[in-house]
């Protein structure tokens, strides 16, 4: 199996990213790994151990650990189980599946029944959204209750929309200067003020070390999306190069009657989340 990395100094590189975030949560956490069909899986588990449980995806070329830090606001009110996207940085199996189909869907539905559920309220953003989206396509009955944090699989841009970021892409990492890396995340985060530092570095981070994997879950059927009864919460980005808010909210309300939407006015797929918006979440996943 060819590895996700570039060798085996970017893979430290990655894994001590990873471990250097999760020391800066100043939280409690036990490292668990669960066997699925598609290779072993490793989540962080933490939060209020004794809360309603909750498993959280990451998003695409990121990992848990930056996760993590992005849901602080969940975590003294949830059993947290923070799950590696198998394939993508992070300690999980390298094995790559295909962002085309519902094998991410597969994967974590075997996630959810070895972790000893029957089902469990979830929540994902941008990739980690699209594999959420696709277990409750392939197992929906396995998902409590969902919220999808500028998701895709739903109603995903055109890939030209997203060509802007494709040449300063290509002279950071021929100049590897810092310029040419913000210019790449600007499209996404239409303000400088909205790359973090923790963005930053976990992004830089994966573009310098890992093969970074540039297809996002494909965008599942009006059928299949359907199958999917329970609650259901979207919070959508106006300005997303990558799946425009109006869009998405617009195909959610169309498949899922039961939904609430939010749209996150005049941001775009990177963003900070507002007090009030937090909340919204919280209370949406305790329901």
């Amino acid at each position: 199996m060819k590895s996700i990395y570039r060798n085996e100094i970017a893979r430290k590189a990655v894994l001590d990213l990873y471990d250097a975030q999760l020391q800066e949560l100043n939280r409690s956490y036990k490292d668990l790994y669960v066997e699925t069909s598609f290779g072993k899986t490793h989540l962080i588990e933490t939060g209020d151990f004794s809360a309603k449980p909750l498993l959280l995806f990451h998003g695409g070329n990121a990992t848990t650990a930056y996760n993590l830090k992005y849901c602080q606001f969940l975590l003294d009110n949830f059993h947290i189980y923070a799950v590696d996207t198998i394939g993508h940085p992070g300690k999980s199996e390298e094995t790559c599946l295909s962002p085309a189909n519902q094998d991410y869907g597969r994967w974590a539905s075997q996630v959810i029944t070895q972790l000893g559920f029957e089902k469990i309220a979830c929540f994902g953003g941008s990739f980690g959204a699209g594999v959420l989206v696709k277990t409750m396509c392939v197992s929906p009955e396995k998902v409590e209750r969902s919220a999808l944090v500028v998701p895709s699989a739903i109603k995903n841009a055109p890939a030209y929309k997203s060509m802007s970021m494709l040449l300063p892409m290509i002279l950071y990492w021929i100049t590897h200067k810092e310029e040419w890396f913000i210019k790449c995340l600007l499209p996404m985060a239409v303000t400088r003020e909205n790359i973090s530092d923790d963005i930053l570095a976990t992004a830089r981070c994966s573009i310098d070390n890992a093969k970074i994997k540039t297809g996002m879950p494909k965008d599942e059927s009006e059928e299949h999306l359907k199958r999917f009864k329970n609650p259901v919460l979207i919070m959508a980005a106006e300005k997303d190069c990558l799946f425009p808010g109006n869009q998405v909210i617009r195909q959610a309300k169309k498949v899922w009657k039961q939904c609430q939407t939010y749209l996150l006015a005049g941001r775009g797929h990177i963003h900070e989340l507002t007090d009030e918006e937090k909340n919204q979440i919280l209370k949406f996943l305790l329901s």
